[in-house]
């Protein structure tokens, strides 16, 4: 019993030294890598009207800047049922539990076995050498046993490092996910009301031909025009009615990707035609500096990094020694099963165990190339997220610039080409010019309408896209606290 106490003593004497070697940790601290050179402002933002930060809902409900009451029920349904953010959250309460894996290591492991063996003996040998007789004896044994790795080098904090930041990273990947599905929502939706936008031109335009067929009909019953007249009316009338019903393809097909997107089954999923009504909206930019905390995508290769990092400290540990403290105590008796768990029985063990691995033939050495190397690649795709960012916002503002101006050209061109149809039709009823100018005037009015339309969706399209690449208001912060995120993902589970 003294020897135990002196024992236990000098244990308790060499926590101190053991918790002030496991403050220090083996591998490099982590700094995030520097990416390329941040500018000072935009280049496409020369002649940016800059907007109002209320024009951009930053509670992260952006598309409410649209003003479109479908449109917003049903990006919030996205949050519910569609199965990719599902699989996304999955993931992320993986890396969590990953976490909390990891950070078991820290505490002792505690154990208990318990046996009983029946064992057979000589007793002693006759003269000859024959056996002259035998025992059978039981053997009880139960203990309590508890092992605990200090962490003298840091290997299980820069684990624990990795893990946590591979779990925020995992819930950047969450938000990058929610973001894209929404953003691919609200490009579907605004391109299938502008389908229905030209469905209705198609359609106001079939009846326009039809008038037009009908007149050239009465006119060459009458005498007046020759039949080729009428053929070719005929063929304006039908080619129209053709791209009526070919509309309706990819409107249907869009109308399937949005009931994907929020988890229904397209074929009991409709939305009711209705025109666009809408106009694109300002939206406030940023200072370049501020995307690289906007961006969930930015956010999340940068967490890579720092996980990396730290498993280059979890291998580099491996070089040196281990130092583990064991203890276990119990009872062990051959005397019957009631005198199992007296005093005489009991057995114990305690003292630290330092282990070290001599020879490995490169195997650590190996590990740690691979860690270093893995660190080199995420860092490289770090660098490289960050300037997709910056060409991502550089293409939309561009694109909205741009697309603008266009839009006040091609209302130009709309607006002569409407006055060509009425002076065009006028001036074949009073036979001044055939019908080819009619149907001359008539195409290009109508490809004009349609262009005026495809502009207005890429003017959609590009806010919808800036609004992505800006991170939709969107910010690191929301990843910085992992236990705060566990609740939010186990609160979401339970919906």
């Amino acid at each position: 019993m003294t020897y135990a106490k002196h024992n236990l003593t000098r244990i308790l004497m060499l926590t101190p030294l053991t918790l002030a070697l496991a403050a220090c940790s083996v591998g490099p601290d982590y700094v995030r890598p520097q990416a390329a050179a941040v500018p000072a402002a935009f280049k496409e933002m020369k002649d940016w009207k800059p907007a109002q930060p209320s024009e951009l809902a930053m509670n992260g409900k952006w598309w409410e800047m649209f003003g479109d009451p479908q449109l917003n029920a049903l990006v919030e349904q996205i949050d519910i049922s569609n199965q990719n953010l599902a699989q996304s959250e999955a993931n992320f309460r993986k890396a969590m539990a990953l976490v909390q894996a990891a950070r078991a290591d820290y505490s002792p492991t505690l154990s208990a076995d318990a046996s009983r063996t029946r064992s057979r003996s000589a007793t002693g040998s006759g003269s000859s050498g024959s056996s002259s007789g035998s025992s059978v004896r039981d053997n009880y044994s139960f203990s309590l046993n508890a092992d605990w790795e200090i962490d003298v080098w840091g290997r299980v904090r820069r684990n624990v490092e990795s893990n946590e930041a591979s779990a925020q990273a995992s819930a950047a990947d969450l938000a990058a996910t929610r973001l894209s599905a929404q953003a691919q929502l609200a490009q579907n939706y605004l391109q299938l009301r502008v389908l229905d936008a030209q469905q209705q031109l198609l359609d106001d335009t079939v009846a326009a031909y039809q008038r037009s067929y009908q007149l050239t009909l009465n006119q060459y019953n009458a005498g007046v025009v020759a039949k080729s007249d009428v053929i070719q009316a005929q063929t304006q009338l039908k080619s129209a009615q053709a791209q009526a019903l070919d509309n309706g393809v990819q409107r249907a097909q869009l109308e399937h990707a949005i009931a994907l997107l929020v988890g229904q089954p397209a074929s009991t999923f409709s939305i009711t035609p209705s025109p666009l009504t809408a106009a694109a909206p300002p939206i406030p930019v940023a200072l370049p500096s501020m995307l690289l905390e906007r961006r969930p995508d930015v956010a999340g290769a940068e967490r890579r990094v720092a996980a990396a990092n730290a498993q280059i400290g979890v291998a580099q540990a491996a070089y040196y020694p281990s130092l583990s403290l064991s203890a276990s105590g119990g009872f062990q008796t051959s005397n019957g099963l009631a005198n199992w768990f007296t005093m005489p029985s009991r057995v114990w063990s305690l003292g630290p165990q330092l282990s070290q691995l001599i020879f490995d033939g490169g195997a650590r050495r190996s590990v740690t190339d691979q860690a270093i190397a893995s660190y080199d690649g995420v860092a490289a795709a770090y660098k490289q997220t960050v300037l997709t960012a910056f060409q991502e916002v550089e293409d939309n503002l561009a694109a909205l610039r741009i697309l603008e101006q266009e839009a006040v050209v091609q209302n130009e061109a709309l607006q002569s080409a409407r006055q060509a149809v009425t002076l065009v039709t006028n001036q074949y009823k009073a036979g001044t010019v055939n019908y080819t100018s009619v149907i001359t005037a008539q195409a290009t009015a109508l490809t004009s309408e349609r262009t005026a339309l495809d502009i207005l969706y890429r003017r959609m399209a590009a806010s919808v896209l800036l609004t992505k690449a800006l991170g939709g208001g969107w910010s690191e912060q929301n990843i910085a606290d992992l236990g705060a995120l566990a609740s939010q993902s186990e609160n979401s589970k339970k919906k």
